[in-house]
């Protein structure tokens, strides 16, 4: 593989790809993103960057062209509006598939989502379980998925990966609300009693199983697969170490359920808390996917615990701190405003 094009680029997760993928080998990496590319790697002569939309296909082309596979990670966000967000994700893989098949670009990786499997009742949740999704991020994931199969029928090898939460350096949005109470000496609230147990993974990990997805046999890879950290504990114990790294001698605090999701409801309504449903209505319940059919089929086998991903980004997150501060947005990249939530942490 010595050409790849990185739809979504410039943000947290493309960049930690980029970087993975000149580690690689990769000769020369194309990237494709509305927002600019302002990371050091800039002016590097092997990084060709266009800014553009993936649903614009003269744009998918352009920065396609001379590729030998591509990676999609362009997504709106579940703050961004609906119609953002479906679009983004249905039309923009549609276009990739579209150009990919008119270059002869023969391997294509689509970031999915285990938000396609709404809130299940059981786990861990298989590949084959139902795909029910969680508001309009969840949707529009299930249906670029559809898009995906539809282009498999066609003869295209579409490797799609569906990654838990991921963390990591340059990762900031909703996880930099926890590293900043952890960081300024506060305690932090859990939905419930916190002994559920959450998947996380490290976006380290992620960009290996995308490594896979790229470069391993078609007959293997041209399928879907649950990406996740492979050692977990409960939320409780996986988000005390980053106020144990912190050092202040803080915890984490059981919350009644019901309430203060009643009470995050309302917030997101009247737009005074960056939380949005797949965050708050999945936080009390248990949330794991089974990763066999990675590590059997992509020899999948993640270096980093739950534990350790958190506290690598806490880490980064404080030797950081000075250049996001004041900022805010609705990516990965920078902090998500707190709100009203800004307030409630004086609690604890």
């Amino acid at each position: 593989m010595k050409k790849v094009l990185v739809t979504g680029g410039s943000g947290f997760l493309g960049i930690n790809l980029i970087r993975c993928l000149r580690e690689k080998g990769v000769e020369e990496i194309h990237v494709l993103d509305i927002a600019p590319f302002d990371y050091p790697e800039k002016d590097a002569p092997w990084l060709k960057f266009t800014l553009g939309d993936v649903r614009n296909m003269d744009d998918v082309v352009k920065s396609m062209t001379g590729c030998d596979g591509v990676v999609n990670t362009a997504a709106a966000l579940p703050l961004y509006p609906p119609e953002d967000i479906r679009t983004t994700e249905v039309d923009g893989i549609r276009n990739v598939l579209d150009a990919a098949k008119r270059l002869g670009v023969e391997r294509i990786v689509q970031i999915s989502s285990t938000a396609v499997y709404g809130v299940p009742k059981k786990h861990p949740i298989y590949e084959t379980d139902e795909l029910v999704g969680v508001g309009p991020y969840g949707h529009a994931k299930i249906e670029a998925e559809e898009v995906c199969r539809k282009a498999r029928a066609q003869g295209q090898t579409v490797c799609v990966i569906r990654p838990k939460s991921f963390v990591g350096p340059e990762r900031l949005g909703v996880f930099a609300l926890f590293y900043d109470w952890a960081y300024t000496g506060h305690g932090f609230p859990m939905i419930g009693s916190g002994e559920n147990r959450y998947q996380l993974m490290d976006v380290a990990d992620l960009d290996e199983a995308i490594w896979a997805g790229l470069t391993l046999d078609a007959d293997k890879v041209n399928t879907e697969f649950n990406i996740g950290a492979k050692e977990f504990t409960t939320m409780r114990e996986d988000y005390q170490a980053v106020l144990d790294r912190a050092g202040h001698g803080n915890k984490i605090r059981a919350m009644p359920v019901k309430p203060l999701v009643f009470i995050l409801r309302i917030l997101e309504k009247l737009h005074l808390s960056p939380l949005y449903p797949w965050v708050y209505e999945t936080a009390s319940t248990d949330s794991f996917v089974s990763i066999e059919k990675a590590e059997k089929l992509l020899g999948f086998a993640p270096k980093y615990s739950n534990k350790d991903a958190l506290v690598r980004n806490y880490d980064w997150y404080v030797a950081n701190l000075d250049s996001f501060k004041g900022k805010s947005g609705v990516s990965h990249r920078v902090p998500w405003k707190q709100g009203l939530l800004a307030c409630a942490k004086w609690f604890f």
